[in-house]
């Protein structure tokens, strides 16, 4: 099949859309298929790099749902735009978050093919959705199958646009993680506690950070290392340096090659976070290198992780839950490498191949049963300029 990816976040930063597609895109031409990623980019070297990516505008960062989506929302785009979806000859349109401005938005307007759509998102509510539901309803209508990342994003993006979603995962590369060796720094009789995310306040290190101050005067042999970057990094600088813990390595941006190291290097793999989260990822790469888990009890955890089988799962912005969970888990080597196979099995479900087996029948499916979509017509108003 000739099959485009349309993405609305910059594909040069990292972040969970961005990361699916890619490796979706790699899965999908190992079988054999043409694939093509549009998205916007702010590395002009790495777009032009990769010659099965098209570049299409600069991204902006627009906070949304207390993050930071980095989207193009330039509307001098639509012509070319409308170019790419009408004259490439793609069987099928795959758009990553298909009402985001304005790449997908746009391409799903103008295709004449068959559309596919997956809804990343979680959050407890979309003003955006809410406010543009009379307009946005049109677009869903195009789209000729539906897919959730979990049950979390599918009830949510339901209550507004109702219909049919398949939910198909995230997938992880479980051979990335699985027996990597560790940095021989972090084996040095340490116990190590691993944090992997953006440093942003939705991602809880605050929490963390409060519950490691407290357990380290009980555990001198107690790390934590921060894997991630973001708009919070400084605060979090300063909180350590103010209460002069110990211990706490920052290690910023890691990329994604050496991630599997640090994952294999940690003995407890914590995320506190706070809500809206749609998928836990990064919980499933920890549970690749059979690693147990401390996270939050929040709906896209409660996805992977069963409470005392692969993890401990505490209550969202709790820091005596937290506190109590990780000193279990420090306390009990046997359990944690109980709960870190329950994890590796659990990871091996979400597997790629599985889940491009499951996108490449969608894909069928969807071929199978389009009909010419109609066109969606606008007021003048509204109209792109």
């Amino acid at each position: 099949m000739k099959i485009a990816l349309v993405s609305a976040y910059d594909y040069a930063h990292p972040g969970g859309v961005t990361e699916h597609v890619r490796h979706l895109a790699s899965g999908l031409r190992r079988r054999g298929h043409d694939v093509t990623v549009f998205a916007p980019c702010s590395d002009r070297e790495l777009a032009e790099r990769d010659t099965d990516f098209v570049r299409v505008g600069r991204p902006f960062p627009i906070p949304m749902h207390g993050s930071v989506a980095r989207i193009t929302v330039s509307l001098h785009l639509t012509n070319r735009i409308k170019h790419y979806v009408r004259d490439s000859g793609f069987e099928v349109i795959h758009y990553h978050e298909p009402l985001m401005p304005v790449l997908p938005v746009t391409a799903l307007r103008y295709s004449r093919t068959t559309n596919v759509g997956t809804f990343h998102a979680f959050a407890r509510s979309n003003v955006g959705y809410y406010y543009g539901k009379p307009l946005l309803k049109r677009y869903v209508r195009r789209l000729h199958a539906r897919i959730a990342v979990s049950n979390p994003a599918r009830e949510f993006v339901r209550h507004y646009f109702p219909g049919d979603y398949r939910v198909i995962p995230n997938g992880i590369d479980v051979g990335r993680f699985l027996n990597q060796p560790a940095y021989p720094e972090l084996r040095d009789g340490m116990c190590n506690l691993l944090f992997v995310g953006r440093l942003e306040y939705r991602k809880g290190l605050g929490y963390l950070l409060r519950a490691f101050a407290q357990l380290k005067p009980q555990y001198p042999n107690l790390r934590l290392i921060i894997v991630g970057d973001g708009p919070l990094r400084r605060w979090y600088g300063n909180f350590i340096a103010r209460k002069q813990l110990e211990d706490v390595v920052m290690a910023g941006y890691v990329p994604a090659a050496e991630l599997p190291r640090y994952s294999a290097g940690c003995d407890v793999f914590c995320t506190p976070a706070t809500g809206d989260e749609s998928f836990a990822i990064v919980l499933l790469e920890a549970m690749a290198s059979a690693r147990p888990i401390v996270a939050t009890s929040i709906d896209g955890f409660r996805e992977v992780v069963t409470h005392g089988r692969e993890g401990l799962l505490v209550e969202r912005k709790s820091r005596r839950q937290l506190t109590y969970a990780l000193q279990t888990l420090i306390n009990n080597p046997a359990m944690r490498a109980e709960m870190g196979q329950a994890g590796l099995q659990k990871a091996r479900q979400y597997d790629w191949e599985r889940v491009i087996d499951q996108v490449t029948d969608v894909y069928r499916q969807a071929i199978d049963s389009a009909q010419p979509a109609p066109a969606v017509r606008l007021e003048p108003s509204l109209s792109p300029r």
